[in-house]
């Protein structure tokens, strides 16, 4: 009997350490899936914040979401429940695309400095040459045209300005360097605008760009007319719908690992 109790004693004690080893294992566990439920929310709350990006988010969100499913921790429900709510809140959001309008906003101001100004267009050559051959005309009326035609490219006048615009500025090459760098200024903070929801500001930052281009630089250019048609798209975009906030997904994950190291 003596034995028998020593041994119980002994596989009891050996319960008790395996017990507390298993807790000691679960809580770690537990506390590494906050800590990467916390990161996760984390980044997808500063991609709203700081870029608008709500693909991202997206993603941040049911990769939490997909981490809690697999755990199946029931203590957990309450928190894979907000998560949840979070991501059904951003799919809903009726916002507009602020990662595509940023980039093309950076297009436009990669471009600035290539974009030809109105001044600086070149008049079209027309053909002057009446139709005959120089047999018809005559070898000598034939060289007369000739060179007269030649003596008539050496200056040529063209119209620049349009019906119902102001004129086209003469800039000197220095005004024409801040211009660019104005307008490339002014694109800049329409994306800022865009990052942090001002739709007023975005609107008239992006008027005063494509005004800015209608009147300083050749609208016969292609790279000029297809600048133009994006900024005044971007007019009518609705850019200030406020994106829902993470706080309470965050303060909830801080409340269970508070829990969890108070036991």
């Amino acid at each position: 009997m003596g034995v028998l109790e020593a041994q119980l004693a002994e596989i009891q004690g050996q319960q008790v350490a395996l017990d507390a080893v298993y807790r000691d294992m679960s809580k770690s566990s537990d506390e590494r899936l906050l800590a990467e439920v916390e990161q996760a929310v984390s980044t997808a709350a500063q991609q709203l914040r700081l870029a608008g990006n709500v693909e991202t988010a997206l993603i941040a969100l049911s990769g939490a979401e997909a981490r809690l499913t697999r755990a199946g921790r029931p203590q957990l429900a309450a928190l894979q429940k907000l998560i949840s709510r979070d991501i059904e809140r951003l799919k809903s959001q009726p916002g507009a695309d602020v990662p595509g309008l940023a980039m093309k906003l950076e297009g436009i101001i990669a471009a600035v400095d290539a974009l030809p100004l109105a001044y600086e267009r070149r008049p079209q050559v027309a053909p002057t040459r009446p139709a005959g051959s120089p047999a018809e005309l005559g070898f000598w009326r034939s060289l007369a045209l000739d060179f007269w035609n030649e003596l008539r490219q050496l200056v040529r006048v063209e119209r620049i300005d349009s019906p119902g615009h102001v004129d086209p500025a003469l800039l000197s090459p220095h005004q024409s360097f801040f211009l660019r760098e104005n307008l490339k200024l002014r694109l800049v903070n329409a994306r800022l605008a865009l990052l942090i929801r001002d739709g007023r500001s975005f609107r008239e930052d992006v008027r005063q760009g494509e005004q800015w281009l209608e009147r300083y630089f050749d609208g016969s250019a292609k790279a000029v007319q297809s600048s133009m048609a994006t900024l005044k798209a971007m007019q009518a975009m609705d850019v200030g719908t406020e994106l829902p906030g993470l706080n309470e997904t965050l303060d909830a994950i801080r409340n269970f690992k508070l829990a969890r190291d108070k036991k």
